[in-house]
């Protein structure tokens, strides 16, 4: 379940200051959101983090990061997707990634529906992604084995268990198994 915490204005330092208390923290509309997440969830973000980054940094494109990794929206709203990528080009100037938050979105931004999520605060989340340049957005739905991949705002695909997720034009020949990110133990 979703908690809020009343509105006010939340500094970068109050914001990196929180504790670790199993929730991701995000900022939407001047009040800060804190998500829960599970076990299968994080099972789930190991898998397709440790893919990405072994992919990432043999083929040298950018950088992976984790769910306390913030984007700072236009909107001044502070996202925190399960998974995300930022490309080389974008990175550029940095040395090594910053102790704060990254003003804008990532190029792939992954979430992972959890029992709190509604489609309601999903489809808000994407849509600011991709008004924020995010240019590829997976939806991964461990209730039904199933991955969306969105170049938009829209979903364009559907991938069960049988398909395989690639990296599309942000990491050609990346694949990973949509069945392995929900193997049973």
């Amino acid at each position: 379940m979703e908690t809020t915490v009343a509105k006010k204005i939340w500094t970068e330092k109050e914001l990196m200051s929180l504790p670790e208390n199993g929730y991701k923290h995000e900022l939407i509309n001047g009040e800060l959101v804190m998500v829960p997440a599970g076990m299968e969830h994080e099972n789930i973000v190991i898998k397709l983090s440790a893919a990405l980054e072994r992919f990432v940094s043999e083929h040298r494109l950018g950088a992976v990061f984790g769910s306390n990794a913030g984007y700072w929206m236009k909107s001044g709203n502070l996202r925190c997707p399960d998974v995300s990528f930022i490309s080389k080009k974008r990175l550029q100037g940095f040395k090594r990634p910053s102790k704060g938050f990254f003003k804008g979105s990532p190029d792939l931004s992954v979430e992972i529906l959890s029992p709190s999520d509604t489609m309601e605060n999903l489809h808000e989340k994407i849509v600011e992604y991709f008004e924020n340049d995010t240019k590829l957005e997976w939806v991964i739905n461990p209730e039904e084995h199933v991955v969306l991949v969105y170049h938009s705002p829209r979903p364009d695909k559907l991938l069960r268990s049988s398909d395989i997720l690639n990296g599309e034009d942000f990491f050609t020949g990346f694949t990973f198994p949509v069945s392995e990110l929900f193997v049973e133990l």
